[in-house]
């Protein structure tokens, strides 16, 4: 028989290392081709390790808890063809995405390994969603390696926590330069909510671990960024006509199909051409415009929870680049196929409201971006349009778009005119475009 080195698989280029959640295979069970065998986390995503071929789990090399780096051997398998090799085969396999996170910004420097104290992603994860501060969990008792701070530890001292001195509220502040002659763009002290009284006929759910960092995320956001909205009403009437024309033949044509979301993300990326200043981050006192335009897209999963996959250079593609990026992407979102890499590097970001029957929305931005657009439901409408004989009032699609922007660094002027070009590229779309 041969024996097999299956080690950790790359999981992006800013992902260097995974805590192991669960084996969910234990030494000595059978296993298939592509069968999960272990769930492990970053900071951004759990995912699952499946097995490279048939075989036998020989030995788990890796515990619950540890953190590893890419590369290292987490197991050996033994497959049931071939002699035995001298050495042991290495195989690198893919993973699967099982669980996601919409941040893009990890814990937001709120807790960071420093020093020769090492921090895993499980416990940076854990400390965030607890409030702890640095300075808090620089004080925790490690019993691991090198007196690493476990998960174990982090529990037990959570539990003890209340009998603690109490620590001094956390504050989140954006990078400055290390002089400190500049002084942070924001600080943002942590809150906690009021108590909650509990009667006999409510029922309580636990959060899992991506509602909790979407928790975080959300309120993150609106601590860091003050929020402005702009709206504008669109006439889409020569989009659904042109859409409703072209659909059948688009699909044969390219066995994809043409819904509206790659036609707004289009023009999207077209306004972000013309106004670049929405294509940002804001690092300290320092803007950055972002080189390329990657659209993230808000999907809602199955279990209710929230997910951005990024198309990467989207203007870069035409429309049925878009429209099979877009249909690739939601459809890996809904089955939980996604890769980290996937969710990453979104430099705007579009949310489409109108999908569950709502008009607009008031987004709230997807932190490090400064932008975010919310598209609502197409009506039909009554409404006065132009014609050479005069006024006139016909039947409309008409849709709400919502912009939602960091008035740190986007202006009413600014804010206010991105949505507006994006609104008029909408409403200038050609009934008799070619594909």
């Amino acid at each position: 028989m041969a024996t097999i080195e299956l080690k950790l698989p790359k999981m992006g280029e800013s992902v260097a290392e995974a805590s192991i959640l669960n084996w969910l295979k234990k030494e000595g069970d059978r296993v298939t081709a592509d069968e999960p065998l272990v769930e492990i986390a970053t900071d951004k995503v759990n995912s699952e390790v499946p097995s490279p071929e048939d075989g036998i789990l020989v030995s788990c090399k890796v515990n619950v808890g540890d953190t590893v780096q890419v590369g290292h051997v987490i197991a050996i398998i033994e497959t049931e063809g071939g002699a035995s090799a001298p050495t042991p085969q290495v195989v690198e396999v893919s993973v699967a995405s099982t669980t996601t996170d919409v941040s893009q910004s990890g814990n937001n420097g709120s807790v960071i390994s420093s020093g020769d104290r090492f921090y895993s992603p499980l416990v940076k994860n854990i400390a965030k969603q607890e409030g702890l501060s640095q300075e808090e969990l620089d004080q925790v008792t490690g019993t691991g390696q090198n007196g690493r701070v476990t998960k174990e530890d982090l529990m037990s001292y959570l539990k003890t926590r209340g009998a603690a001195p109490a620590a001094k509220p956390e504050v989140v502040a954006s990078s400055a330069p290390a002089s400190g002659s500049v002084k942070p763009a924001v600080e943002v002290q942590k809150v906690k909510g009021p108590a909650i009284s509990i009667g006999g006929n409510d029922e309580v759910i636990e959060m899992d671990r991506m509602r909790k960092l979407i928790a975080d995320h959300m309120v993150m956001s609106k601590q860091v960024s003050p929020h402005v909205t702009s709206y504008v009403e669109a006439d889409v009437t020569n989009i659904v006509m042109w859409r409703d024309k072209v659909k059948k033949s688009f699909e044969q044509n390219y066995k994809t199909k043409l819904t509206f979301t790659p036609i707004f993300i289009e023009a999207v990326a077209k306004a972000i051409r013309d106004f670049p200043g929405v294509n940002a981050s804001l690092d300290g006192d320092k803007i950055v415009l972002r080189g390329d335009i990657n659209v993230g897209m808000a999907a809602a999963l199955p279990t209710g929870n929230l997910i951005v996959p990024v198309i990467k250079n989207a203007d870069q593609l035409n429309l049925v680049g878009l429209a099979k990026k877009v249909n690739d992407l939601a459809d890996r979102a809904r089955a939980n196929k996604l890769t980290p890499d996937e969710i990453q590097g979104g430099t705007y970001t579009l949310t489409n409201v109108g999908s569950f029957g709502n008009v607009m929305g008031t987004p709230i931005i997807n932190q490090p971006q400064v932008a975010i657009l919310a598209v609502g439901a197409i009506r039909k409408k009554p409404a006065v349009i132009e014609t050479p004989q005069g006024d006139a009032i016909a039947i409309r699609h008409m849709m709400f778009l919502s912009h939602s922007y960091d008035h740190r660094i986007v202006d009413g002027a600014l804010g206010g005119r991105f949505v507006r070009r994006v609104a008029d590229y909408l409403e200038e779309w050609d009934v008799n475009r070619e594909i």
